[in-house]
């Protein structure tokens, strides 16, 4: 819980007074940490200062702080927050102390209530300045925002403000301002021990119109369009990944055909967007369904994969290998590290804020499932033993969905694949450090929510998460239209239910019908978009069946789906994948329905912003290494309301825990295309690495992405976290290390295939739709509706009663 003083009502004493300007261009002394600070920041239109005693002339009492300010913060730390006589005009300035500092911040803010705290319009932006002195690095400046219907809540840090011996001026232009805000309340946060002296606040309208809808494209001004390659994927990929020189890596391992398994037979290849040219990759292991990330140097940490396919007998399912590789862009090529502790077929894969990653579940070398949680070292650059690594012996399933909060904690959303979630509510925060898990309420119908998507919406200071779809492989209903909306910033985060998926159309082997009633999808594909929406798009109605053709935009400021956008005409079902492009279009791969195909087209989407005509270009970037609490520069060719930091994708199975949108506040200079951009000082909102960095005009057009590495030492000293989810619903129960195991049992169908029929990659289902009929003729007319070829019989179980004749061959009697 980020904690306020609760506010009192205030009379508005005293004149707004306008700041001093200066005269003279500022500049700080440059640092590799800091950068510089516009010459001559500037607001877009000139306009009156709306803060209410901006210089603290006016006055409550002696021993009170100045009209319309109060002291505010959290944590254990000691301080002190009043006024001084070290004022940069008049005779009063506000100071803020921390002499002892264990956790949280202090603050001197705006008093929130309709007298003190300044009125703001939505869809509007604001210029925020203040002159300041400060002996602590560890400062920024920290905005609250009032909503209407759920009133005073944290917004954002906008600005880490470096030390200043003299005052200096700061100046930021907020984010586009939420519907439903009436009111903002700012001001300065020490989170590090040391003072802070600030004066002269100023707030103007910076509002930037929209040049408006200038497309002429048709329907592609709003749906936007699809197009097929006319070249096909080189390779079977089960997982892609966008890598920092703008290739993409295509990842198949065995591609889940058994009989390049057992030929030794994988492939990798490398995709160039602005060559269309690939490049296969020789690939020393089968990577089929194993664990990836990006490291904060660029390379790709692959974990994992398949040691063996399910036995025709049922004695042993799907096994994981304990091998682990980088590959490095450069080179391209596989690097081995040292082993995991064991095997993990379908692990997690998750970033830390100190460029560490962990790793949880999937399936051990013998097919039960893995207790054990893994971390890969950034400092030593190797899996660190299991002794090294704290163990709660949980079991968290198959590619459980585990995103990192602001504070380091994890957030295990209830996304995963294959069967139920997660014993209890199904979503839970896990406390590395503390070791603890603590369930969270709220996630609908949370044992149908395999092969969901799971994504941490923009902008990531939000620090909501958003869970669309799903179904259940074993029990094999219709797929889900729900989503859920969890907001981790409030002191009790709960799951609540948000609009329900928009529909399509679905084939079901008698060609495209409209969805209906609760019809919804799994296999769901979600990207972050540059202009701050989310698109999600393909998916299936069944287990490997089924293709619905619908796509939509989530709209996180308005909670709300656009639907009927354009849609890939190629099915993306099981083993697809969709992800964003540094030029701000869509590529989307794979389909493996359960016949054991593969469809090798690529479909690239192109977006309505990119139909609104010439894009804003950045056209320099001071340098391309940034560090945490940095301000850095950049130049455009026309006016731009937003910048932010994407990460690249590396996404398989509807599971990309990694993928977010940082936003950076700016500064922007008197020539409105000279920008200063505010880094984040926090690592766990922006773990170290490669970003795509966009800038987005007033109409929501991207620029095309420069790519910029984000890390550096001082993310590790006193990085700016709030003390959100702090006091969990169910935390007096929550959970210490179970004790300690070897496994968890995992059934050799978890994947909902009958293994008595046909080959290793083909699934017949376990369970058939409800809408077959228990009967031969009616299991057998599903199969062949949906292309099976001809199945042996795997020994002499018959459970889905398919070869009534005995002659060992399924559905024979029916073709």
């Amino acid at each position: 819980m980020h904690l306020r003083v609760a506010p009192g009502r205030r009379t508005r004493l005293g004149r707004r007074r306008r700041r001093t300007r200066a005269a003279a261009a500022l500049l700080l002394a440059s640092s590799a940490s800091f950068g510089l600070l516009l010459a001559a920041p500037g607001p877009a239109e000139a306009g009156s200062n709306l803060v209410v005693n901006p210089g603290f002339e006016a006055a409550r009492s002696s021993d009170a702080l100045p009209t319309c300010w109060e002291k505010s913060g959290w944590g254990d730390n000691d301080f002190t927050i009043g006024t001084t006589d070290q004022s940069h005009s008049g005779g009063k300035a506000l100071s803020v102390t921390l002499t002892r500092r264990t956790s949280g911040d202090r603050k001197a803010m705006m008093v929130e209530d309709t007298s003190c705290a300044p009125s703001v319009t939505p869809a509007h932006q604001y210029d925020l300045s203040l002159w300041y002195k400060s002996t602590t690095p560890d400062a920024s400046v920290t905005v609250f925002r009032h909503d209407v219907k759920t009133g005073w809540q944290y917004w954002t840090d906008l600005k880490s403000l470096p030390v200043a011996a003299a005052y200096t001026r700061a100046s930021v232009r907020t984010p586009v301002v939420p519907p439903g805000t009436d009111q903002i309340s700012w001001g300065v946060s020490v989170y590090g021990t040391g003072t802070v002296v600030s004066d002269d606040y100023d707030m103007e309208d910076a509002t930037q119109p929209a040049v408006g809808d200038v497309c002429t494209a048709g329907d592609a001004c709003t749906k936007g369009t699809w197009a097929v390659m006319p070249f096909k994927n080189p390779v079977r990929s089960m997982h892609s990944v966008v890598l920092h020189n703008g290739k993409v890596l295509l990842v198949a391992g065995s591609g889940n055909d058994p009989d390049l398994f057992k030929a030794g037979t994988f492939t990798s290849a490398v995709y160039d967007p602005k060559t269309g040219t690939t490049k296969t990759i020789p690939t020393p292991v089968d990577m089929f369904c194993a664990g990836h990330v990006q490291l904060s140097d660029g390379r790709v940490l692959i974990m994992s994969g398949n040691k063996a396919y399910p036995a025709a007998d049922g004695s042993h399912g799907y096994e994981g290998f304990k091998d682990s590789y980088v590959f490095d862009p450069a080179a391209e090529k596989y690097v081995r590290t040292n082993d995991m502790n064991e095997g993990h077929w379908y692990p997690s894969a998750t970033l830390l804020g100190n460029g560490d990653v962990i790793s949880f579940g999937g399936l051990k070398e013998d097919s039960t499932g893995s207790v054990t949680a893994e971390k890969f070292s950034q400092s030593q650059q190797k899996w660190l033993p299991r002794n090294e690594v704290n163990q709660t012996w949980s079991y968290w399933g198959l590619y459980p969905s585990m995103i990192l909060m602001q504070d380091g904690r994890l957030f295990y959303s209830g996304s995963h694949v294959f069967g139920d979630g997660t014993p209890g509510t199904g979503a839970s925060v896990y406390d590395y450090d503390a070791n603890k898990i603590t369930d969270v309420p709220g996630l609908q119908d949370k044992d149908n929510r395999d092969q969901s998507m799971s994504v941490l919406l923009p902008p990531a200071q939000d620090q909501r998460v958003l869970t669309m779809g799903g179904g259940n492989v074993n029990r094999n209903p219709e797929a889900s239209r729900l989503t859920d909306l969890i907001d981790l910033k409030q002191p009790n985060p709960v799951y609540k239910p948000a609009p329900l998926l928009p529909q399509g159309t679905v084939d079901q082997g008698q060609g495209q019908k409209p969805q209906t009633g609760g019809q919804g999808k799994m296999y769901v594909s979600a990207v972050l978009m540059p202009d701050g929406k989310v698109l999600e798009t393909g998916g299936g109605l069944h287990d490997r069946a089924d293709p619905v053709f619908e796509a939509s935009f989530f709209n996180p400021q308005t909670n709300t789906f656009q639907p009927g956008l354009a849609t890939d005409p190629i099915p993306r079902t099981y083993h697809s994948s969709a992800f964003l492009l540094p030029d701000g279009r869509v590529m989307a791969v794979g389909d493996n329905p359960g016949n054991g195909t593969f469809d090798d087209h690529v479909s690239i989407y192109t977006p309505p912003y990119l139909y609104k005509g010439a894009r804003p270009q950045i056209t320099s970037v001071a340098k391309d290494k940034w560090q945490y609490a940095s301000t850095q520069r950049i130049t455009v060719d026309r006016p731009v309301v937003k910048a932010e930091l994407i990460r690249p994708a590396a996404v398989t199975h509807s599971s990309d825990p990694n993928q977010r949108f940082v936003d950076l506040p700016m500064t922007v200079g008197a020539d409105g295309t000279t920008i200063d951009l505010n880094v984040t000082s926090n690592p766990n909102l922006a773990p170290p690495g490669w970003y795509m960095l966009f800038a987005v005009d007033a109409s929501g057009v991207p620029s095309v992405a420069s790519w910029v590495h984000l890390g550096g030492p001082e993310a590790l000293a006193a990085p700016m976290t709030h003390h959100f989810a702090g006091n969990l619903q169910h935390d007096a129960k929550a959970s210490v290390p179970e004790p300690a195991k070897k496994s968890h049992p995992v059934p050799a169908q978890i994947a909902g295939c009958d293994r008595h029929y046909g080959a290793e990659n083909v699934c017949v289902p376990t369970v058939f739709p409800k809408t077959v009929a228990a009967t031969t003729a009616a299991r057998c007319a599903w199969l062949k509706a949906h292309d099976y070829k001809a199945l042996r019989l795997n020994g002499k179980d018959d459970p889905l009663k398919l070869d009534p004749d005995r002659n060992g061959r399924a559905c024979d009697q029916a073709t």
